[in-house]
């Protein structure tokens, strides 16, 4: 209950300039591990209740609106200097296409890790066992279903790889 009481807290404070201390302690408090400052918009959705201790947020992360976390068992761990764009979806948890009677599709976890000064775009979907490699950045609305190499842009749905980052002037 302590989770869903502070989870709701943060959820709900005004997303102005003088509230960003604030949300930022009760998203702690709430349970999400956050390895320094950053700043988190909210409203962050995380599924089940208890999935707080499964999210790690690192140093100078910026976590836009209407991010979900799926996260029942695996960890989402989030690296230092990640800007993360709005309805952001990370999903852990995944089930069969075959349904069998009296098992239905069944499921697993696998956890997702961004690594450092990662940029991902509105609307993409992260899915299970994905790693997101240092300085990569994601399009908006893409579906990535594969690790991202260091250093490159991928896009679309599924996510594909377009092209390297070269250098500074590619920022």
């Amino acid at each position: 209950m302590r989770e869903l009481f502070f989870l709701t807290l943060a959820n709900n404070l005004p997303r102005l300039k003088i509230f960003d201390r604030v949300r930022f302690v009760v998203y702690r408090m709430a349970g999400l591990s956050i390895k320094g400052k950053c700043t988190i918009w909210g409203p962050l959705t995380i599924r089940p209740i208890g999935g707080c201790k499964n999210i790690e947020i690192g140093k100078g992360s910026f976590i836009n609106t209407e991010i979900r976390f799926g996260v029942p068992k695996d960890k989402v761990i989030i690296g230092a200097n990640v800007q993360i764009g709005p309805r952001v979806m990370f999903e852990t948890v995944n089930h069969g296409l075959r349904y069998i009677p009296g098992k239905g599709r069944g499921g697993w976890t696998k956890p997702i890790i961004v690594e450092d000064e990662v940029w991902i775009g509105g609307g993409s979907i992260i899915t299970q066992g994905v790693t997101v490699g240092r300085g990569a950045v994601v399009a908006a609305g893409a579906v990535v279903t594969k690790d991202v190499e260091p250093n490159t842009i991928v896009g679309g749905v599924p996510a594909k790889f377009i092209r390297n980052i070269e250098s500074d002037a590619d920022a």
